[in-house]
């Protein structure tokens, strides 16, 4: 009896959470205006704290201000569980696009730089806890993106290997994570970063839409980059 072929796409897929599977965008730059006007007297430009998003939040913290790390993970922390539920919400076809997965069978998981009690927050939140195998949150590991370390382990748990992999993202830090784990990676045009961040951390693809998912992971169609541009 022949051995049955892979499936076509991807599989599993494995995602980041904030800006690729919920909407956090508005949650975060709200966060880290009220913290950075509270704590450092001023409002820092967009650019200059969203930058380090996707990585833990004490780091990024401590790369703003390495002597009011602590207050501001502090502050951040209250007023984001404050305004977390009147913030937050899901993206428009991403539950539709992960019901199709696992009717296909698609193993699905979550890497996140998020720490495990607000990674339960954002799924009480939006409800699509149930529809991942496997969740991986800054808290299970000492290493966090853009180290592969956490993609590791959640492939490691979902009894995978990188081949036939890909991790969806909207940051830099997610594709070189996934890069950097011999993971495929897809950019996504819907979270925190913009086209050019994104497009130079050099993505095997480009979704422009959560529907575009299906299409890349089902099928392997889908928008590839090439030469830092799609």
């Amino acid at each position: 009896m022949s051995e049955p072929l892979p499936p076509a796409g991807f599989d599993p897929v494995v995602f980041d959470l904030d800006g690729t599977v919920v909407d956090t965008v508005e949650l975060i730059v709200e966060s880290f205006r009220y913290t950075t006007s509270t704590v450092l007297g001023e409002v820092l430009s967009d650019d200059v704290i969203l930058a380090g998003v996707g990585r833990p939040l004490r780091t990024q913290m401590e790369d703003l201000s390495a002597e009011h790390a602590q207050e501001l993970y502090d502050v951040y922390r209250e007023y984001n569980h404050r305004r977390h539920d009147e913030l937050i919400r899901g993206y428009e076809g991403i539950e539709e696009v992960l019901d199709a997965l696992k009717a296909a069978g698609r193993r699905t998981g979550i890497v996140t730089s998020k720490s495990r009690d607000t990674t339960a927050m954002a799924f009480r939140a939006v409800g699509l806890e149930k529809h991942f195998d496997v969740v991986v949150t800054a808290t299970d590991t000492t290493e966090h993106k853009p180290s592969p370390v956490p993609l590791r382990l959640c492939l490691q748990r979902l009894g995978a290997t990188a081949g036939g992999s890909i991790y969806v993202g909207d940051s830099p830090f997610d594709i070189q994570a996934g890069a950097a784990a011999g993971m495929t990676t897809a950019a996504v045009a819907w979270g925190v970063f913009g086209r050019d961040a994104l497009l130079a951390a050099g993505p095997d693809f480009w979704l422009a839409e959560p529907r575009d998912l299906l299409a890349l992971c089902l099928h392997g169609e889908g928008v590839r980059v090439t030469g830092g541009d799609v």
